[in-house]
């Protein structure tokens, strides 16, 4: 875990709107206080690692759905590029687009340089209890390391 993220365990947290698929939104806040929900920021799509760990995610998915999680992952590529990252790789959960890199600079979890590029959101990995606290923050500083799987699935099972 970094110390440059700006949320951690125990901060609550503020709904936010972002763009799914093309012409659609998806609203945190519609979940927020409902369900255990897991966040994957994660770099950018159809690169080596971000692949692998989405298709590891969508390969155990029956786990985290047992959990009644709901799982969003963010990336900084545009809507059109995610929908279809998301059907190539048959993703069962959304992929949302920040673009404007709004939520990932608010939760503090972009890059300031990554390989030439500004603004690209770190791997990360956040669980929000039913209660809109965090109860779970991994964010890497090498885009190249994949989270503990084992560890993100029991916390979204200990998750209030």
């Amino acid at each position: 875990m970094t110390s440059n993220a700006k949320i951690s365990v125990g901060d609550r947290v503020e709904p936010f709107t972002l763009p799914y698929e093309a012409g659609g939104t998806i609203d945190l806040g519609d979940h927020l206080g409902r369900d255990r929900i897991v966040l994957l920021f994660f770099p950018l799509a159809f690169t080596s690692v971000c692949t692998a760990e989405m298709c590891r995610l969508r390969d155990e998915w029956n786990a985290y759905a047992s959990l009644d999680a709901a799982v969003f992952a963010i990336s900084v590529d545009s809507p059109f590029v995610t929908s279809r990252f998301r059907a190539e790789e048959s993703i069962p959960f959304p992929i949302l687009s920040d673009f404007n890199r709004t939520v990932s600079r608010d939760w503090g979890v972009l890059y300031e340089e990554f390989h030439g590029f500004r603004g690209v959101a770190k791997r990360s990995a956040f669980v929000i209890g039913t209660d809109g606290k965090v109860a779970y923050a991994w964010v890497s500083e090498d885009a190249g390391v994949e989270p503990d799987y084992e560890e993100l699935l029991q916390a979204v099972a200990d998750a209030p």
